[in-house]
């Protein structure tokens, strides 16, 4: 009977382990690149760390080791412990300076937006020179409709401009007839004082 219990046990965890082995795992998320970057970090520090052994630090200080062994394993720890610190600040900074953790985000998002596009990825064919063209074609033709915007703008200018001058000179011409016009009228009211002056000296 023991036997017996025995084997219904074993039938009754072979069934279980099946039941528990037919759950299909979740998907493994993948880490993003903040992530994957303080892993590089991490493990950077750690062969850091492993490069400059005690072992390794004694050599180096072996005279000074034989007289004071405790001290030297407190200056190596506190040696490490601020190595460290220091390179993790720095690390710190020049993320926060380049604000790295928005553009890791940043590149998450277009990578796992990209998933969705059907059309395939761009690739090098290979000929450089067609490579350059594919490249510098759509933007030439960009510039290009730029340039041609910018001399109608300034051909428009510059037409309106001369129409100004045009005008201007216009007016100038005629201000000219009329300051000579008023002035011949003035040098016949002259003329006239004159010969009026004239013949009243005459009479007199």
């Amino acid at each position: 009977m023991a036997a017996a219990a025995g084997g219904d046990g074993g039938a009754g965890g072979a069934e279980g382990g099946g039941a528990d082995g037919g759950d299909e795992p979740s998907p493994a998320v993948a880490p993003g690149r903040a992530q994957m970057f303080s892993t590089v970090v991490d493990t950077f520090l750690e062969k850091l760390v492993a490069a400059g052994s005690y072992q390794r630090f004694v050599s180096c200080y072996r005279c000074f080791y034989k007289l004071q062994p405790q001290l030297t394993r407190s200056i190596y720890d506190q040696f490490i412990s601020q190595l460290q610190t220091s390179i993790k600040e720095e690390i710190q900074e020049v993320k926060n300076e380049g604000n790295l953790e928005e553009l890791f985000s940043l590149l998450d998002k277009i990578v796992e937006e990209a998933k969705d596009r059907e059309e395939p990825a761009w690739r090098p064919s290979g000929v450089p020179a067609r490579d350059v063209r594919s490249a510098l074609v759509p933007f030439l033709l960009r510039h290009r409709s730029h340039l041609r915007r910018a001399l109608q703008e300034r051909q428009h200018r510059s037409s309106s401009l001369a129409q100004e001058v045009l005008k201007g000179r216009d007016s100038i011409a005629e201000l000219q007839q009329v300051i000579q016009a008023r002035q011949e009228a003035w040098q016949a009211i002259t003329k006239e004082q004159r010969e009026l002056i004239m013949a009243l000296q005459e009479l007199q």
